[in-house]
């Protein structure tokens, strides 16, 4: 149990180590501050409160029932601060990168992400210039909610139907990250609708901006995901069926 549980430890430490010592560019695909209309800020920022109330609900009820389990969200928090910056240059002057929630929503729920990421977003914005304050429950809407959502549906819906755990995994965290940026895209659209075809004009538009370099992001993120379920498989199968994810 000790060596099960430093191995955890070491890896979520080596994960955040990661992050602070690559190099990163000054800008990301999450929605830089000041970016959004301030109405619009005000609207995602309002929309995501009842999740991140739901969030500190959820993972207080984890912890009480199985404090063991504090380790292991540490290591999903982790994954998900170093995935989301690792920042790539993109053929648009901006940046791609993945949002690493896959792997917390399949171990916790999409309600633990909601908290858990905007934690993630909110020390980014103020340690990395990464994301912004103003543009945070933008940010947490669409990396925290609706990223979450898709890969724990995902996940449950592979699980039930007795697919393979690697290919749950893998399409979990993948189609999470890439329903992270269709929100994203839109959520722009709806802020910046183009002078000719409206919102649907501008969501294409930043769809296909996004989708040059997202894409491939996609496949690395599940791929990375089914190598650290794998070892959590390996270290901690029992936690895994307390937290039923495996059956």
């Amino acid at each position: 149990m000790y060596r099960r549980t430093s191995l955890i430890g070491i890896l979520g430490t080596y994960l955040m180590l990661i992050s602070l010592i690559l190099p990163r560019p000054a800008y990301a695909m999450h929605i830089m501050e000041g970016f959004l209309p301030l109405g619009w800020a005000g609207f995602w920022f309002l929309a995501v409160i009842p999740f991140w109330v739901a969030g500190l609900l959820a993972v207080k009820a984890k912890v009480q029932g199985n404090p063991s389990l504090k380790l292991l969200l540490g290591l999903a928090g982790a994954f998900a601060f170093v995935l989301s910056a690792l920042k790539l240059p993109s053929v648009t002057g901006s940046c791609s990168h993945p949002t690493g929630v896959g792997l917390g929503a399949i171990l916790f729920g999409p309600l633990v992400m909601s908290l858990l990421g905007a934690i993630v977003l909110l020390f980014q914005a103020l340690l990395l210039a990464h994301g912004g304050l103003t543009t945070l429950g933008a940010n947490t809407f669409s990396m925290a909610v609706v990223g979450p959502l898709v890969s724990y549906g995902t996940y449950k819906l592979l699980q039930k139907v007795k697919a393979p755990l690697w290919l749950a995994t893998f399409l979990a965290a993948a189609l999470g990250d890439l329903l992270t940026y269709v929100t994203t895209a839109f959520q722009l659209a709806l802020a910046f609708p183009a002078q000719q075809g409206g919102i649907s004009a501008s969501f294409i538009k930043f769809m296909g901006i996004f989708a040059l370099t997202q894409i491939p992001l996609t496949v690395i993120e599940g791929l990375l995901t089914v190598v650290v379920f794998n070892f959590l498989v390996a270290y901690s199968r029992q936690e895994l069926k307390d937290l039923a994810v495996l059956s």
